[in-house]
């Protein structure tokens, strides 16, 4: 999800970038929660961050306490490192609205660090 902001946010200012420490395909709910913001992810890929050895970063943003604490160290000496614990709507157990608010949670939390980064940080 903040894939799919950052790059509707910063219009070409910067090459963004996403991956994990796990692989895990598209998450049905991100797909369609970033859908009803007129935002299309599906064509998005699920990485782990050792596909992008020797990227010279500008920016290294972890997004989960997990991420930030399990995640191998990037060399990258002028990166400025970010973090940011976001609510994860996969762990939500529960019915079909449940699920959906939580999606809608994270999305609009995601929308707003997402926005302010671009606005403080690319202009």
């Amino acid at each position: 999800m903040a894939h799919g902001y950052l790059n509707s946010f910063q219009s070409g200012l910067a090459t963004i970038y996403s991956a994990g420490i796990e692989t895990h395909g598209l998450n049905p709910g991100a797909v369609a929660i970033m859908a009803e913001d007129d935002i299309d992810i599906t064509g998005h890929t699920s990485n782990h961050v050792d596909e992008y050895a020797g990227i010279q970063w500008d920016y290294i943003i972890t997004v989960c306490d997990h991420a930030k604490e399990n995640c191998p160290f990037i060399p990258a000496e002028k990166a400025k490192r970010i973090h940011h614990n976001f609510f994860d709507p996969s762990k939500v157990q529960g019915s079909e609205t449940e699920k959906h608010t939580a999606f809608l949670k994270a999305r609009n939390e995601i929308r707003e660090f997402c926005k302010g980064f671009v606005e403080e940080e690319l202009n």
